[in-house]
């Protein structure tokens, strides 16, 4: 009997999350982007363990060591996900961090549990709020870049990841890119992903409208972008951000590409940290 997409998602069940679960203290989850895994988060995880809190990352469903469903590949359930591993590990007063696709997770959580158990949240090079070229939104990236992007992953992967995380981390952009050897280890986290999710998830990150998900941001928030990102332009995304919600806390690195979390490590780490101390009140930029 054939069933189709609606009702196949409602046989979706509750996948088994890879979850790293380390330190103690108030608990931060760390959200990775696409097409990696909690592993990108290693280095700062263990800054913001050895500060004090306990740091909770999993690899999202269908990628790193997570179980590969074939369905559920939607914001919707990635958000139900992360409520999954919130009540699985009984957290409250939690920070959110995602970076980039993760920073959709975010959004849609706090719209969908109007932010339950949630005390910050921080955007990292994130996708919210919208990024696709529409009527009603012209600023957006053309549908053709993500249209070649499954076209690419489908033809031959390895060969697409190869030019994708040039641009991810600035290579020829930055004097000091990552090596070599860290950009053919990130082609091989991304391998560890299923290609159904991997497809799916471009998909998700690039066609879900977050703008109505924005007034759910009732908790302190910050954003870090840089300003050379040319995976997530920083117009459409940080600075759309900044200007629906001006509480908001925006830092941009200047000339920095999309993958901070590599180029700009350290100070990644150290913004953070301030912001779960204090609630950043320096090294703030205006928009």
């Amino acid at each position: 009997m054939s069933v189709n997409e609606n009702e196949y998602e409602a046989l979706d069940t509750k996948p088994q999350l890879y979850i790293k679960d380390w330190g103690q203290g108030e608990p931060v989850i760390l959200i990775h982007g696409w097409p990696l895994s909690s592993d990108s988060w290693d280095w700062i995880a263990m800054k913001i363990v050895e500060a004090g809190y306990r740091v909770i990352s999993y690899d999202r469903r269908g990628f790193g060591r997570s179980e590969q469903t074939w369905s559920g590949y939607h914001y919707d359930t990635f958000a139900d996900d992360l409520r999954g591993v919130i009540e699985d590990k009984q957290l409250s007063n939690v920070t959110l961090v995602g970076f980039s696709m993760g920073g959709g997770e975010i959004a849609r959580y706090l719209s969908r549990y109007q932010a339950q158990d949630i005390k910050k949240v921080a955007l990292i090079s994130s996708v919210v709020p919208f990024l696709l070229k529409t009527d009603d939104h012209p600023e957006g990236v053309d549908g053709s870049i993500f249209q070649g992007m499954i076209e690419g992953l489908l033809d031959e992967r390895p060969k697409f990841y190869s030019n994708f995380f040039k641009d991810f981390y600035g290579v020829g952009l930055l004097s000091r890119a990552v090596s070599d050897e860290f950009l053919k280890w990130n082609t091989q986290v991304a391998m560890q992903a299923s290609l159904k999710a991997t497809v799916d998830c471009v998909r998700a990150f690039a066609y879900t409208d977050f703008r109505t998900d924005l007034a759910a941001f009732t908790v302190p928030l910050l954003v870090i972008h840089g300003t050379a990102d040319k995976t997530v332009p920083i117009d459409v995304s940080a600075h759309a951000v900044k200007k629906a919600i001006p509480s908001a806390t925006l830092i941009e690195y200047d000339g920095e590409p999309h993958g901070v979390l590599a180029t700009q490590q350290e100070r990644v780490a150290e913004d953070l940290l301030n912001f779960l101390a204090d609630g950043l009140n320096r090294h703030v930029d205006s928009f």
